[in-house]
């Protein structure tokens, strides 16, 4: 058993939490285009509230532990790793109550590189549990817009976990995919269970824009977002996104595997 302590020390040592990698520069660069409503930065939320650039800065203080002083402008970012276990803790506990019903749960990420052993962990346990976890319209095409213009991407499936493809990708059953903050994978798989007449997912896993186009769409969503993600705790604030846990989100994939045994312990999910 992986305790808090032990946890904390591996959330520093990693670079997960304490100072992370993220810059100063691109979370202050965010909290501007989300400002403006940029859908690079929303990822599929639809703001209720008016959040100016010191209001998200003040909200990621306080959601992240980052500082709320406007004047720091360069550096590194940071991140209480107080504030992560407690969310973490959080995101466990929907894990144990979709487990304690059978619930139909769909994962997804915009970083497969990076999380999807964290996510395929999860998903793992909440099948073995007798959760439906979701695989619809794999293989299906979505048409996504990057900064390189609208890129045709494939949906699939890997161990559970939704990730999406650029054309020409090798290997279809490894881990590699594109990098995407798009809503719109989720809105097509959604999409395709509400025409299939099957069960939606009562529970969204994931990150980016699984989590906010899930929530937005009024389905309970859970998932990690770093210092210059601020959609997922806009959502959280607004009452869209069940648990928003701050994380650094481009680390090396192995060093989030402690915290897939951790929560899976505190869900009362360990194999």
């Amino acid at each position: 058993m992986l305790s808090k302590e032990a946890l904390r020390a591996h959330l520093l040592a990693a670079g997960l939490a304490g100072s992370v990698a993220t810059s100063r520069e691109r979370s202050l660069r965010s909290y501007r285009l989300f400002a403006v409503r940029d859908p690079r930065v929303t990822l599929g939320i639809d703001p209720e509230w008016a959040w100016n650039e010191q209001d998200l800065l003040r909200l990621m203080a306080d959601k992240c532990g980052v500082s709320d002083d406007s004047g720091q402008v360069s550096g590194p970012d940071t991140i209480d790793p107080a504030r992560t276990l407690t969310a973490l803790d959080a995101f466990a506990e929907r894990l144990r109550a979709a487990a304690a019903h059978r619930a139909p749960v769909l994962f997804g990420t915009g970083h497969p590189h990076r999380l999807l052993g964290f996510y395929a962990g999860l998903a793992d346990a909440l099948s073995a549990a007798g959760c439906l976890v979701l695989t619809p319209a794999q293989g299906r095409c979505i048409d996504i817009t990057t900064r390189f213009g609208v890129r045709t991407c494939q949906l699939d499936y890997v161990r559970g976990v939704a990730l999406v493809r650029e054309p020409g990708a090798r290997d279809q059953w490894s881990g590699t995919g594109a990098h995407t903050h798009s809503p719109l994978p989720v809105r097509v798989v959604l999409d395709a269970l509400a025409q299939a007449g099957g069960p939606l997912p009562e529970l969204v896993v994931g990150d980016h824009g699984w989590v906010c186009g899930a929530g937005q769409l009024g389905i309970e969503a859970i998932g990690p977002a770093d210092t210059d993600d601020p959609a997922l705790f806009v959502g959280e604030a607004e009452g869209r996104v069940s648990v928003a846990v701050p994380l650094d989100d481009a680390a090396r994939s192995d060093s989030y595997l402690p915290l897939t045994r951790y929560v899976l312990n505190r869900a009362c999910l360990s194999q």
